[in-house]
């Protein structure tokens, strides 16, 4: 793994300096983009306004309940239920298919893990239960103390250091890098959304490709993610060196169309995931994971 502190290097213009080698199993350089730190800060705090009108309309409801039945329980069930929501709100998110969460997913940014393999959940939560270090328990801690009216001064300026210091760690590493990126080994990359499927439609002068169910049975959630990455990029060398190993696990003859073949590889994927969701199976990727 190659370490995000080095010696400074001129500083490359234009978006170029976001530019990242991301190498798949599959071979295939896709060069990512890095998430801009504004787009990430975005993100965070559209994540956080998500949650606190969670917890308030959570508050006022059980409030009520609890005023009204006099029970401590409902209290309780709140303070685990908040801390839950907290912590599980990253995590689970970032564990889905599309490794983002809502707010991630409205600034176009996406979750990877750096060596290019498949994201794992150990991953998702070391990198988030390091955030819970970095900023929340730290405030936390000084928002309990400053209502029980035994914060000082020093105990403010430490936990606004604390927290300080880890926010603004992304900016002091050319990848932009969170404590719990580096712990973790991952990368936040800016990844746009939009519905792929309706965009490389096949041309209307031409019939789609068919494929065997094993052939479609190679591949699940994530593999058709890289996959749509490579059609996005559009790169020649990575349209060919993806079509050629899928043509080599699948055993399909190659017809020179390269492009063509990925585009109806994909929609048929697509196909074929969305109707397993119908009927509850949910293929992760190619280890059926």
């Amino acid at each position: 793994m190659r370490w995000p502190f080095g010696p400074r290097r001129a500083r490359a213009a234009g978006p170029d300096a976001l530019r990242r080698t991301f190498i798949t199993p599959e071979g295939v350089d896709l060069r990512l983009e890095l998430g801009a730190t504004g787009a990430r800060i975005a993100a965070f705090a559209l994540d956080v306004a998500l949650i606190l009108v969670i917890l308030v309309v959570a508050t006022l409801v059980i409030g009520w309940a609890a005023i009204a039945t006099r029970s401590e329980l409902l209290v309780i069930l709140w303070l685990i239920g908040a801390f839950m929501l907290r912590n599980g709100w990253f995590v689970l998110f970032e564990m889905s298919g599309r490794g983002a969460t809502p707010g991630k997913r409205a600034m176009g940014l996406r979750v990877v893990a750096r060596d290019g393999a498949r994201l794992t959940a150990g991953a998702v939560i070391a990198r988030n239960a390091l955030r819970e270090i970095e900023l929340f328990l730290p405030l936390s801690f000084l928002a309990a103390q400053t209502a029980q009216g035994t914060a000082d001064a020093f105990l403010a300026l430490f936990a606004l250091a604390w927290s300080g210091i880890f926010l603004f760690f992304p900016l002091f590493n050319r990848d932009r890098l969170r404590a719990g990126d580096l712990v973790a080994g991952t990368w936040v990359i800016h990844a746009p959304g939009g519905k792929l499927a309706a965009d490389i439609g096949p041309a209307p002068d031409r019939a789609r490709r068919h494929f065997s169910d094993a052939a479609l049975a190679l591949y699940g959630v994530y593999e058709l993610q890289t996959l749509e990455d490579v059609l996005r990029g559009g790169r020649p060398s990575a349209v060919a060196t993806v079509a050629a190993t899928i043509r080599r696990k699948a055993h399909i003859a190659d017809d020179g169309d390269d492009l063509g073949f990925l585009t109806d590889y994909y929609l048929a994927l697509c196909a074929r995931l969305e109707s397993g969701l119908l009927v509850g199976r949910r293929r992760q990727n190619k280890f059926g994971n």
